[in-house]
């Protein structure tokens, strides 16, 4: 028995990365996933179906449930597709991981408004629309156990500079994780949020996470195997189980074997 038997998941971004690890683990611990990713490369242009394709076919291989997915989550009519998605192939929504993301890095001064808004839209609005599809079917069921779990960052809760999109929109999760945290726990649902400390090709594109991995560009082809996304993926496995109700409006920090928890922002001095 697996700690996510008969349970249905819709992973974002699941086509690389910690997103297909989380998709992966899931699978093998019982879960049925929806594989979804656009395909695009790191700063969100471009498509293809092979990344998620990929995915899928190893879970079948090992002899879980997937489908594949491709549509943006920062496209708001698709994001109720990518919902009917599990609905229509699965029968049911219990999880929904909002792991797709995309980086545009600049100096704010030099930023361009459209690198600013592929950011937050992607981050930002892709997690509220999808959030909006499924907590519409939880409000509907009631079933109870749904997990909502966001990806924030450290970029965002400490601000990154050459990020302003970015740690904009990721400490923008927060609040969004906190608001859904208050107004899903009614209809049986919890939502936190995950910084993640991970190597994959979003954060090779970083200097300053390159650097904490203990390594630099080009000095060596072995990654620290405790930067592996794998990592990131076990806790989550209990964070989107039935055991985790006592879990909800806050932030869990998952890097390398170590696990943190975020202070809500309080008022120090007045």
């Amino acid at each position: 028995m697996g700690m996510l038997d008969g349970r249905v998941a819709i992973i974002t971004g699941a086509g690389r990365g910690i997103g297909a690890e989380t998709a992966k683990l899931f699978a093998s611990e019982g879960a049925k996933i929806v594989v979804n990713d656009l395909g695009g490369a790191v700063d969100g242009s471009g498509a293809a179906a092979a990344p998620a394709d990929e995915v899928v076919a190893a879970i079948r291989d090992a002899g879980g449930e997937a489908v594949a997915n491709y549509s943006s989550v920062a496209d708001y009519d698709a994001a109720e597709g990518i919902v009917k998605a599990a609905l229509d192939n699965f029968g049911d929504l219990d999880i929904v991981v909002n792991t797709a993301g995309i980086l545009r890095d600049r100096m704010v001064f030099n930023m361009t408004e459209a690198e600013w808004d592929a950011v937050l839209d992607v981050h930002l609005k892709g997690h509220f629309n999808l959030t909006k599809y499924a907590s519409i079917h939880w409000r509907s069921e009631r079933k109870g156990h749904y997990r909502l779990i966001n990806f924030s960052s450290v970029s965002g809760i400490f601000g990154a500079p050459g990020q302003p999109n970015y740690a904009a929109a990721k400490m923008g999760i927060v609040g969004f994780t906190y608001s859904c945290a208050n107004a899903l726990g009614r209809y049986g649902a919890t939502a936190n949020a995950i910084s993640p400390g991970a190597s994959t090709r979003m954060t090779d594109t970083v200097p300053e996470e390159r650097r904490r991995a203990g390594s630099n560009i080009g000095d060596s082809e072995e990654e620290d195997p405790q930067r592996s996304p794998a990592n990131v993926a076990v806790p989550l496995v209990y964070i989107a189980s039935e055991q985790s109700d006592w879990l909800n409006g806050q932030i869990v920090g998952a890097s390398g074997y170590e696990l943190q928890l975020f202070n809500k922002p309080a008022v120090i001095r007045q």
